[in-house]
């Protein structure tokens, strides 16, 4: 069943109910500021980076779920209740969330009077705007009370929910004018503080929770609330809140609109203080006249759309099929945008707390985002390739906020370095800017060590190169993309971390999957040593290339499809030999999109065996069979239920990598099925299975062997999110960046008459008709270009600023 529709007009997801089988959220802002919001405004805000710089509290796992965000309270005569249902989850007479892009909007209606509050980050901005509006929709006159709240987290969501002996003595706030002012640890080495602001005076106010609250009650039931009248309290040390109230008269009709600003506000070290023990405003001041009115609030989102516009138009698809329409061109590349911000740092299932950004996720997530500001991608190149070590291996995650690399979970992942000749090859692809190659970039964020971006990925290439085992496959390290795949662990102790616990010198379990990767990767290396008049670079490249893809076929290759690895022992995993896990996902993807077996037949048997083996209505699972015990050789993969997570679960991330496959076998029809099958707009039907949102991927659906098969869960912070994009705009609808321009190939479903993409290029605009009269799946027959033919199927790059026209016949 639905629980709401998509308005793709207006680029929104339209829930109509509070109660969606899990909270649906958004994500507010772009840059430095980002908040998670829930369609009951559940959820928190934070500046850089969620565990460091979190503004608000909220409680993951609790009960009731979701539980903490940004509430307003109406008390009518009474009663009481809130526009988002939660959390008082009074019954409401009217409900509705648009999340759109960068914004949320809910309102609620009861007993003749409608809230709505809206919520957004503006660009350049760092604080949440919250523009709430009530209006009598009766015909009697009306005196009600709104009430304002949030709760402050103090600063370090990490140790403000555990230091308890510390924490609940020193919160502080200060209340000025319009203001609620949160400077808990200001005194000391924090140079910042936040602001809860609103553009009207308010009646009264609270700052300590407990009494907000009372003793005992939940946010369902606030004591200032039910009463209707604030008490002006002022927290000293416990639990810090902010609170407004404000009596409001509305006459039949009559809509009355308040502007809050949740802001943060960095001080440089000198100007912390106005005078001794007065914290310096000014920046606050400043940032609270930005938002007077409806006015200021208005020309922000307009701010707000326009820049989204500019975005999404990079990439535009003309078809008759909505759902695919309104994937490519507004849903995916917005989830795109969100994973790239995030990685998989703050969702509704990571908490923000025990992961930055990841060294192989990030150069992922930049294949979906490079084509939308590829400033900011490259970037974010620079700050990966800094936590890389001078043997090319890499720290597997790093800190946004201090873009250092995270001692805690360390290194010896052995496919990260892979990762960044294909996201560093990605952004040189679509922009032409060969320059990031001689950028000066440290080795472990040593300002004193430094090489060329190019020695970093030649690194990473002969990091592969000097870590293979007995068959000359690569080392799988700690783990390979399947962290839960450890086979140098051998964990006993409850508790421990299959990651990080490496208690064997692990020189002999290999990857097929890296094996994979190396040969797909590597000739894009070899390109770039080429392009830069390298040719004895390149030529010792390509023969390591084609050793490895020898070497893969002579020892990966199991029969019918790709091994998965070699143990520790030297035994297969993923092959016809062991009982349990059979055949994976992961090496029969990767090493067909790098062509490994295709000439022989060998790539096309691995896909029938995925189809035969591993797909199901939902997607492909992982591997199979489950693992139906835990196998000390293997790690964390067997440690999941059957059918859940790594263990046999439909992992989405490496879905899309069958439908690239398929595309190099030239299978269109294979590939859209696959594509159909994990698109969630083509899920939303079945939402009450499903239970995550029905407008962005999930990281993970429960397998067949699960006992809620096609249940998902982890949305939104996921590789999936690139990797589709990848999937459908450049193996499918065939439009894909190359050194030399713009590669047309499309693989798409032979009763496809034809559609048009609009694709911004290297500063050109590109209109690309194609047209498909054979009713093929794929073979480019010819091309035009503003009328003119053009052999092969390379678009050429032109100055900057013109349109052109393009046809493609396929045939």
């Amino acid at each position: 069943m639905k629980f709401g529709h998509f308005d793709d007009q207006r680029k929104e997801y339209v829930i109509t109910t509070p109660q969606t089988p899990y909270p649906w959220i958004n994500y507010l802002g772009n840059e430095s500021f980002f908040g998670l919001i829930s369609n009951t405004s559940g959820g928190y805000c934070f500046y850089r980076d969620a565990r460091l710089r979190r503004l608000t509290r909220y409680r993951y796992n609790n009960v009731p779920l979701d539980n903490g965000g940004r509430y307003f309270y109406l008390h009518d005569n009474g009663d009481f209740w809130t526009p988002g249902w939660m959390p008082v989850k009074r019954e409401l007479d009217f409900y509705e969330c648009r999340h759109g892009l960068g914004y949320t909007s809910i309102t609620g209606e009861r007993n003749g009077i409608r809230v709505s509050q809206l919520a957004f980050i503006p660009l350049g901005f760092n604080g949440e705007v919250y523009q709430v509006k009530v209006k009598n929709t009766g015909d009697t006159s009306k005196t009600v009370t709104l009430f304002s709240f949030i709760e402050f987290c103090l600063w370090n969501a990490y140790d403000d929910m555990t230091n308890f002996q510390r924490n609940l003595s020193i919160g502080e706030v200060e209340v000025e004018d319009n203001a609620i002012y949160h400077k808990t640890e200001y005194r000391e080495r924090r140079n910042h503080f936040s602001f809860f602001s609103v553009n009207r005076p308010f009646d009264g106010f609270d700052t300590d929770r407990d009494t907000f609250l009372g003793a005992y009650n939940g946010f369902d039931r606030p004591d200032v609330v039910a009463a209707g009248e604030s008490s002006n309290s002022v927290a000293s040390g416990w639990c810090p809140v902010g609170s407004h109230s404000f009596k409001l008269s509305l006459a039949p009709g009559e809509e009355q609109s308040l502007v809050f600003v949740l802001g943060y506000v960095e001080n440089p070290e000198e100007e912390k203080w106005e005078k001794p023990g007065v914290i310096n405003k000014s920046r606050a001041y400043e940032m609270m006249s930005r938002f007077p009115g409806d006015g200021a609030v208005d020309r922000a989102l307009a701010d707000l759309a326009a820049y989204w516009d500019r975005l999404l138009g990079k990439y535009a698809l003309d078809t008759s099929d909505d759902k695919l329409a309104r994937m490519v061109n507004i849903w995916n590349p917005y989830q795109c945008m969100v994973t790239f911000n995030m990685s998989r740092s703050a969702s509704y299932f990571e908490s923000g707390i025990g992961r930055g950004m990841g060294f192989r996720d990030s150069n992922q997530d930049l294949l979906g985002f490079v084509h939308q500001i590829p400033e900011r991608a490259r970037e974010r190149i620079i700050d990966i390739a800094s936590t890389q070590f001078e043997d090319g291996s890499a720290y597997h995650q790093y800190q946004p906020l201090t873009k250092k690399g995270n001692n805690e979970v360390g290194g010896g992942f052995n496919d990260d370095p892979l990762w960044l000749i294909v996201g560093t090859a990605a952004y040189v692809k679509e922009t032409g800017d060969f320059s990031i190659l001689d950028e000066q970039v440290p080795f472990d964020c040593n300002p004193d060590n430094t090489a060329t971006l190019f020695e970093h990925l030649k690194r990473s290439f002969y990091h592969v190169i000097h870590n293979l085992g007995p068959h000359g496959l690569p080392l799988i390290g700690r783990a390979d993309w399947n962290d839960c795949l450890n086979l140098n662990c051998f964990s006993k102790e409850p508790g421990e971390s299959f990651q990080t616990t490496g208690n064997i010198d692990g020189r002999v379990a290999e990857s097929v999957f890296i094996a994979g990767l190396f040969v797909f990767t590597g000739p894009d290396f070899a390109a770039i040593c080429r392009l830069r008049g390298l040719d004895g670079e390149a030529e010792a490249a390509e023969a390591a290339i084609e050793e490895m893809r020898k070497t893969t076929m002579d020892h990966g290759f199991d029969g019918d499809w790709f091994l998965r690895a070699y143990d520790h022992f030297g035994d297969k995993v993923g092959s016809k030999e062991n009982a349990e896990g059979q055949i994976f996902i992961e090496p029969q993807g990767i090493c067909v999109m790098a062509g490994i077996g295709a000439e022989d037949g060998s790539a096309l048997k691995a896909l029938e065996s995925v189809k035969e083996r591993l797909e199901t209505p939902y997607g492909i699972v992982l591997q199979n069979p489950p693992y139906s015990t835990y196998y000390l050789n293997l790690g964390e993969i067997s440690s999941y239920p059957p059918g859940y997570k790594e263990n046999a679960g439909i992992f989405c991330h490496n879905n899309p990598w069958i439908m690239i496959a398929e595309t190099v076998l030239g299978r269109g029809d294979r590939a859209f099925e696959i594509y159909r099958k994990i698109a969630p707009a083509y899920l939303e039907e079945i939402s009450e299975v499903h239970k995550m949102e029905p407008y962005v991927y999930s990281q993970m659906i429960a397998g067949k062997d699960a006992v809620r098969h096609g249940e998902a869960k982890n949305s939104w912070l996921t590789g999936t999110a690139a990797w589709n994009y990848i999937a459908i705009t450049q193996a499918i609808l065939g439009i894909k960046p190359d050194f030399g321009g713009l590669q047309v190939d499309p693989c798409i479903p032979a009763e496809w008459d034809g559609y048009t993409i609009t694709r911004e290029f290297r500063g050109s605009t590109y209109v690309i008709a194609v047209k498909n009269p054979e009713h093929v799946s794929c073979g480019v027959s010819s091309v035009t270009v503003d009328g003119r033919p053009v052999e092969g199927n390379i678009l050429p790059v032109f100055p900057e600023g013109g349109v052109h026209q393009v046809e493609v016949v396929l045939g």
